[in-house]
């Protein structure tokens, strides 16, 4: 997409090929999500739309009136809309491989979370809540200074797991 974009519209300065490219890229990835992405399709739309709004004199891109109909212009616009289409149908393949890698993120995060967990001391607040369970269920308390912060939250889930129809009403 990118050597595309460098090789057209070279009579555009800077920031008028960025507006221009801009908005195809974005009608391009409307026409993908509807269904409706063939080249002609998109083109048109574009061009049927930008004539109309300079008749109106209220166009986005007002510097297009002198190019609009030119040859080389329909041809650039053409060559970016298949790039973006190409772009977009990529990103749609690529899509399962992003979502499983996401997961595996997800999942070494969890992870580490949990390493990092096992090597701290447990908070003053899983300690009282741990004895406010103990008191609650009648439950003998194990040593806590052994335990890690991970070991106690395990412990509270077991407690919290054996009492599920109870756990609601915790003070």
């Amino acid at each position: 997409m990118y050597q595309v974009k460098n090789r057209i519209y070279l009579d555009f300065d800077k920031t008028q090929k960025s507006a221009v490219c801009n908005y195809l890229r974005a009608l391009v990835k409307q026409g993908v999500n509807s269904g409706e992405y063939s080249v002609e399709n998109l083109l048109n739309k574009f061009i049927e739309d930008e004539k109309y709004y300079l008749e109106l004199n209220t166009s986005r891109f007002p510097f297009l009136s002198e190019v609009i109909d030119d040859a080389q212009f329909l041809k650039d616009t053409e060559d970016y809309v298949k790039e973006c289409i190409k772009y977009y149908e990529y990103k749609e393949k690529q899509k399962p491989v992003i979502e499983a890698q996401k997961e595996f993120e997800k999942k070494k995060r969890k992870f580490l979370q949990e390493v990092k967990m096992s090597k701290e001391a447990p908070t003053k607040k899983q300690l009282y809540y741990y004895d406010r369970l103990c008191k609650k269920y009648g439950i003998e308390k194990k040593n806590v200074e052994e335990l890690s912060k991970l070991d106690l939250r395990d412990e509270i889930e077991r407690i919290l797991n054996e009492h599920s129809d109870d756990y609601k009403n915790v003070d």
